[in-house]
């Protein structure tokens, strides 16, 4: 796979950093080019000093950042690049112009995020992206070398979907793919076609030669953070799932904020589309 490319939403604070360092992790692995990308967003540009002044002084902080990708990766491509809008809005319009994309973000940055929740760039993004977005909480402190992909496996139509990103990245990383077949609701139903959902997983994996472990899990209560413990408790350090599935699956719109506010690992979210994204 050729033009794959990573980009990274930068504002400088402890939580853009981190996910900097995933994205060079990521590049390292895939080959992929890095594009870090800061966006001017209305109204907070203007201060003493003049907006000319502070979009050079910003432009000057991206060189910096990508002096540092190039010291820890030095045949990565990385540009960057300065947009002018809403986060969301010019992130996802930069990414749909590339080949291959994968947007790498993390949260609570230094627009205000209240603790807890994601913040609001982050959250608009995964909504109106379409491609895949890795999501980082600013806390999260976990090796940058994957070494076990958690991939949960529900009810929903699309649940396999995710699993082309999983082989693609275990691929790369030489991980193993954790494959948990969620019995929920549990019922005989539902075994029965999670069975065989995970056995269709599987054979992916087999056609990828990558590593990887059915787990079945029932959930009977707090669905969310069944899964969560559960991959913690696996040593994951990545989950891959989908942002659109039905009501009952671990992405429902009622389940996402508590996915992303309280998930202890880095979080790759697939958009329900075909063909997108770094591991076509």
């Amino acid at each position: 796979m050729n033009n794959k490319n990573i980009i990274v939403g930068v504002d400088f604070s402890n939580s853009s950093l981190n996910a900097l360092r995933h994205a060079i992790s990521l590049a390292l692995k895939t080959g992929a080019d890095m594009h870090l990308v800061w966006v001017k967003t209305p109204g907070i540009t203007n201060n003493e000093n003049g907006e000319d002044n502070y979009v050079h002084k910003l432009q000057d902080s991206l060189e910096e950042w990508r002096d540092m990708c190039r010291m820890e990766s030095p045949d990565t491509e990385v540009n960057t690049v300065i947009l002018e809008g809403k986060v969301h809005v010019e992130l996802s319009k930069y990414a749909a112009n590339l080949a291959n994309p994968m947007i790498v973000m993390g949260t609570h940055g230094s627009s205000g995020f209240e603790e807890g929740y994601i913040g609001n760039n982050a959250n608009r993004l995964i909504k109106a992206a379409k491609v895949p977005i890795l999501i980082m909480r600013e806390n999260i402190e976990i090796k940058r070398d994957l070494h076990n992909i958690y991939a949960p496996i529900d009810l929903s139509f699309e649940t396999l979907q995710k699993m082309r990103y999983a082989t693609y990245l275990a691929k790369r990383f030489a991980a193993k793919v954790t494959i948990a077949g969620v019995y929920y609701p549990n019922n005989a139903d539902t075994r029965h076609i999670i069975n065989v959902q995970m056995r269709h997983a599987s054979d992916m994996c087999e056609d990828a030669n990558v590593r990887h472990e059915m787990i079945p899990l029932t959930v009977h209560k707090e669905y969310v953070q069944t899964l969560l413990n559960h991959a913690h408790e696996l040593d994951a350090n990545l989950i891959v799932i989908m942002r659109e599935e039905s009501e009952t699956d671990f992405t429902s719109s009622s389940n996402m904020t508590e996915i992303l506010s309280t998930s202890k690992m880095p979080l790759l979210i697939i958009p329900n589309i075909q063909s997108v994204g770094l591991g076509r």
